[in-house]
């Protein structure tokens, strides 16, 4: 924070610099006490140390989230704690904005003591230094020449001009002072430096929410919690139209208009009233191959409700549009409430009837049947493009390797439960994989799931799949249960088999059928075999269906049943059980295909590996927690625009402080201060010479320049012969 003065310096300015701060004459001991500490080198280091951890942390925790996010992340013990801390809004803290505060008193203080002493040691020529001062310095060099001292006077100021010092001639009692100086602007740069502190600081005070905090402790405004049309939102959650500073977001569907901004507060948000209206003619986006987006742009029309002059313009990503001192950023995109149509698939019970249901994003739907009237569908996102990377990451639930003992293929089937589809840091198959649409399914009790459905199938390890996701948590990542594709590109062939698996009478019916297929009648053993299998592959299926509600289904109830068998006999058991099962499985399927007038499917390696990836499907199932899938069919796509909407008076401020911080840090660095001081005087050969060279930072710079100037003077008169150096 402030300037080391030169050791083998002749005056006092070039004392070093003292860390303590101003010294107030006053009686009174604590004032006296406050003003020193305030104005001191340590307590202004120790603010900018504050600030700088205060930083990271809000870097690493982010800023202004709803509360409940918060409270998932942490779990309430913490949450409280940091609450208490403001550490969800930490840069509009009181605590932070107070260091900030005293950082600014304290950096005008030190600006205020060495301001002063500065600038006077700039102009001061360091006139007042004797002959035996000069010869104590480290770099100093003696010698005498036949030239008289005026010309050698005349000499050597030409010289030291030549190479860029200013100089002044002072005559003293029987000799002459050459004083020169040279980089005295880098005191400068501590000027600029310490002012930047305080300028930049200032700055981001005026940006703060200061004035949006000065209106919810004096004028009674409150954050809005509900739902509502913004029009019809009281006064005392809407800010004043001549707030100073803020910061919010405005997102316009396309053919809408907005005359407000949208501040997140952590309960709940304010509402901002701007001075003209935006409109939203067009939303331009612009994709890569790959379906990234490349170029997102909106064609807006600005409308001043004080003069009623109407323009347009084009917001694009860093070319804002800055109107009355408000700016206008392109942000991002979202969905402006695109028409929705979808296809219901019961997955509880045997049931088969579908439904259809629209909705618009943003809206609610409620869910229409006798296993759905409890629930309504909030309708929260739809992209008409996803890029994912398809690439295998190993989190998914994949169909039985029939090649690994049943217990670890289950295993590793439940540590790899509705993994996710799209992730991987290592192995990137970037694809556009279509539209998709994102919602949540409420029940009577206001507890939700999230759901992500995708409207096409995926190619998947080698397998076309319809990707349902599914989460509990907004935090988590979406888990995916893999719905093969039939012939037809479609879940019906599945949605058959689920609905198949649940009614016990097929699965008699499909269990004999196996029997059948697989130990032709043979005599009245061949009965007997016949019932004993029919038994086995209907057990099996009960077991994988579920027993009853709250009872474990799929692979977990397999498990479970394996695990009553002794230990040494589970590997063989495991193997007949999952060929039983296959077998009834193919059987249930063809019966279903059948009660509805549908032909038998051959039994190739094609079918074969649908009905293996719709099984692990439909033990997947069981966590699917939902009543129905929705599949999205149809969509009328509605886009909207996001843009920042900030009014930053301290922006230029800021600007200024940061082009003083890059002053003052290349003053500091790269200007160095030389002062050099040459006594001339009279003996008996002609002249006799003193010259000494200081400067604040010793370098090997600073000792090439004095061997270079040293050998310069000498050399400027053949006659000088050199004494001392």
């Amino acid at each position: 924070m402030h300037t080391v003065a030169p050791v083998d310096s002749p005056t006092d300015n070039d004392a070093p610099a003292k860390t303590q701060g101003l010294s107030l004459n006053t009686e009174k001991r604590w004032l006296a006490d406050l003003v020193e500490l305030l104005s001191s080198m340590r307590f202004a280091i120790s603010l900018l140390t504050l600030i700088a951890i205060t930083s990271v942390i809000g870097t690493v925790l982010k800023q202004n989230e709803p509360m409940p996010n918060y409270v998932n992340q942490f779990g309430p013990f913490w949450f409280e704690i940091f609450h208490k801390l403001s550490l969800y809004s930490l840069y509009s803290a009181w605590w932070f904005l107070l260091i900030m505060a005293f950082l600014v008193l304290s950096t005008s203080l030190c600006l205020i003591r060495n301001t002063p002493k500065m600038l006077k040691d700039m102009r001061s020529w360091r006139e007042n230094v004797r002959e035996q001062s000069l010869r104590n310095f480290h770099h100093k060099v003696i010698w005498t020449s036949t030239q008289q001292p005026s010309d050698l006077v005349r000499d050597v100021t030409t010289h030291i001009s030549r190479v860029g010092y200013k100089f002044k001639v002072i005559e003293k009692e029987r000799a002459t002072l050459i004083t020169a100086k040279q980089g005295a602007a880098n005191k400068w740069g501590y000027i600029f430096a310490h002012s930047a502190i305080v300028i930049i600081c200032v700055g981001g005070l005026l940006d703060s929410d200061l004035s949006i905090r000065f209106q919810q402790w004096f004028m009674g405004k409150v954050p809005f919690e509900g739902n509502g049309i913004i029009a019809n939102i009281p006064a005392q959650h809407r800010l004043a139209l001549a707030t100073p500073t803020f910061r919010g977001n405005a997102m316009i569907p396309e053919g809408a208009s907005s005359s407000t901004a949208i501040i997140s507060q952590q309960t709940g948000v304010l509402i901002q009233d701007l001075p003209f209206t935006i409109k939203l003619n067009k939303f331009i986006i612009d994709y890569y191959s790959t379906g990234m987006p490349k170029l997102f742009a909106s064609e807006v029309s600005i409308k001043d409700h004080e003069t009623g002059k109407i323009f347009s313009a084009t917001i694009k990503v860093n070319h804002p549009l800055i109107y009355k001192g408000i700016a206008l950023f392109q942000s991002s995109f979202e969905d402006g409430g695109s028409h929705l149509n979808l296809l219901a698939y019961p997955m509880l019970g045997n049931k088969k009837n579908t439904f259809e249901i629209k909705g618009d994003v943003g809206g609610n739907t409620p869910l229409p049947g006798d296993k759905g009237s409890d629930y309504s569908i909030e309708w929260t996102g739809f992209r008409p493009f996803n890029v994912e990377n398809l690439a295998r990451n190993g989190q998914d639930l994949r169909a039985v390797d029939t090649q690994k003992s049943f217990n670890e293929k289950i295993s590793a089937d439940l540590d790899k439960h509705l993994g996710s589809a799209a992730k991987n840091a290592n192995n990137k198959d970037l694809k556009n994989v279509g539209p998709s649409v994102q919602y949540k399914l409420r029940d009577k009790t206001g507890q939700a799931r999230e759901f992500h459905n995708y409207m096409q199938p995926v190619l998947v390890d080698g397998a076309w799949v319809f990707l349902a996701g599914t989460r509990e948590n907004p935090n988590e990542a979406f888990r995916y249960l893999r719905i093969p594709a039939d012939d037809d590109d479609s879940v019906k062939e599945w949605m058959r088999i689920r609905s198949a698996l649940a009614d016990a009478n097929l699965r008699q019916l499909a269990a004999q059928s196996y029997a059948k297929r697989a130990l032709p009648e043979n005599g009245k053993n061949g009965e007997q075999l016949q019932s004993q299998l029919a038994a086995s592959a209907q057990k099996g299926m009960t077991i994988f269906a579920g027993n009853g509600a709250g009872s474990a289904a799929g692979y977990l109830a397999i498990s479970q049943f394996l695990e009553q068998i002794p230990a040494a006999e589970q590997g063989k058991a495991a193997d007949v059980f999952m060929k039983i099962l296959n077998g009834g499985m193919w059987d249930l399927w063809q019966l279903a295909r059948k009660q509805e007038d549908l032909p038998t499917l051959e039994l190739d390696e094609k079918h074969a590996r649908f009905l293996q990836i719709a099984t692990s499907a439909l033990s997947d199932s069981f966590f699917y927690g939902a009543p129905v899938y929705l599949q999205l069919t149809g969509f009328d796509e509605v886009k909207a625009s996001v843009l920042q909407v900030t009014r930053s008076p301290g922006q230029n401020i800021v600007y200024l402080g940061c082009l003083f911080l890059v002053i003052g840090v290349f003053s500091m660095f790269y200007i160095r201060e030389r002062r050099l001081w040459i006594w001339i005087k009279e003996d008996h050969l002609g002249s006799h010479a003193l010259m000494a060279l200081s400067s604040q930072r010793k370098t090997l710079d600073f000792e090439k320049e004095f061997e270079q100037l040293k050998s310069q003077l000498l050399q400027l008169n053949q006659a000088n012969r050199q004494l001392e150096s």
